[in-house]
């Protein structure tokens, strides 16, 4: 008969199993950006310490006393050449936390660090915090912007009411963190805000999603954009609109800045998520557009359609039918998009800076009718004519 340290010893070696996994690029791809075949994180990878009690006195059936849901959403940055996550990790009580995995290249073998983050609370507690954005800004710090979402008290009576903001925290390392007070907008709720990698006009800048309500955006939604003097107390007195919602596409319920923009010679590269409404619930898709150079705040580019979409077993989790990233690296060109499917577990796409480029100057926007749609592609097909002809 296996001991108790036998048992625990076999549970270790198969998340090691699990841990080491190589990872390999999908066969198949469509020219813009490659998906990789695993999962790069899921709840099994979260430590069987955070979940076990491994004392056989305290829990002789090895059972898990602290369950993991899912781990999703994380904000992603290279610091001390490891690419690091801020994951969203979500305990089978609800209760999101952050959680620091590290890999050597990015794609696989990611190992959480011993502990989750300790974030400081404002005088005001959180109840969830999740989805982190980071930004690595040119006044030196390591920025993480993030969900706060609290009890709406002026609904007591409602259990389900909840008041979402904009939560702020500054690093240097990813392991002490200073908590600053929550952003203040004069926009309702607030979600999905970014901020910028650099100062404005002496300013620093926000990418932000007004709502009028905790889960539906009312008359607010889109992308907005504001200034704010100090981020120790940071206040967003303006809002202007970077990219809106838009009736019959893939963003006509709501739509959000994914991680921070990356800068290219050609403009400020974003991804962002949009969401619509099918028969089988929202549907969450990823799309990518770009901004002026100097002025962030302007579109230049926004290709029509979705740019990454839920595939195959990324169909299904604890939220279906969603694919949601909040962050991405570019290391010397080349670019690691992390997306989360289904609120359920993490994976990875890479693509070039040259590729994500190309395609957001030369796809065709959105026509927003049908007709339009159409003379897009009889146009691509002529343009083909040619070379089917050679063939």
């Amino acid at each position: 008969m296996s001991s108790h340290l036998d048992k625990v010893r076999a549970l270790i070696a198969r998340q090691e199993a699990l841990l080491s996994r190589k990872n390999v690029a999908a066969e198949d791809g469509n020219g813009i950006y490659q998906r990789w075949q695993n999962p790069i994180i899921t709840r099994h990878h979260t430590p069987v310490a955070w979940r076990y009690d491994l004392h056989e006195a305290r829990n002789p059936f090895l059972m898990e006393r602290l369950g993991v849901n899912a781990t999703l959403n994380s904000g992603a940055i290279k610091l001390d050449e490891k690419y690091l996550l801020v994951v969203r990790v979500e305990g089978v009580d609800r209760k999101s936390f952050f959680a620091v995995a590290e890999s050597d290249n990015g794609v696989d073998n990611f190992r959480f660090w011993e502990k989750p983050v300790v974030m400081p609370e404002t005088g005001n507690p959180d109840t969830n915090v999740y989805d982190m954005r980071l930004t690595r800004h040119e006044d030196g710090w390591i920025y993480g912007l993030f969900c706060t979402e609290r009890k709406d008290h002026t609904r007591p009576n409602d259990s389900t009411a909840a008041i979402a903001q904009c939560g702020i925290a500054r690093t240097r390392d990813l392991k002490t963190w200073e908590r600053l007070p929550d952003l203040v907008t004069h926009s309702g709720q607030q979600r999905n805000v970014v901020l910028h990698p650099e100062f404005v006009d002496g300013m620093y800048a926000l990418y932000t999603r007004p709502q009028d309500g905790f889960i539906s955006v009312g008359s607010g939604g889109g992308i907005g954009w504001g200034l704010t003097e100090s981020i120790e107390k940071a206040e967003i007195r303006e809002e202007v609109l970077v990219d809106s919602k838009e009736y019959h596409t893939i963003k006509e319920v709501k739509n959000g800045q994914g991680p921070a923009p990356i800068k290219t010679a050609r403009g400020w590269l974003h991804l962002a998520h949009g969401v619509r409404n099918t028969a089988a619930g929202l549907r969450y898709v990823l799309y990518m557009f770009m901004t002026h150079s100097q002025r962030p705040w302007e579109v230049t580019h926004l290709p029509g359609g979705h740019f990454l979409a839920p595939e195959g077993s990324e169909r299904v989790g604890d939220v279906s039918n969603v694919t949601f990233a909040n962050g991405w690296i570019e290391d010397q060109g080349r670019v690691f998009i992390y997306y989360a499917s289904s609120d359920t577990r993490l994976h990875v796409a890479t693509s070039t800076v040259e590729q994500l480029v190309d395609y957001c100057v030369n796809t065709p926007e959105d026509g927003l009718r049908s007709a339009a749609s159409v003379a897009a592609r009889i146009e691509l097909i002529d343009c083909n004519a040619a070379v089917l002809r050679d063939l």
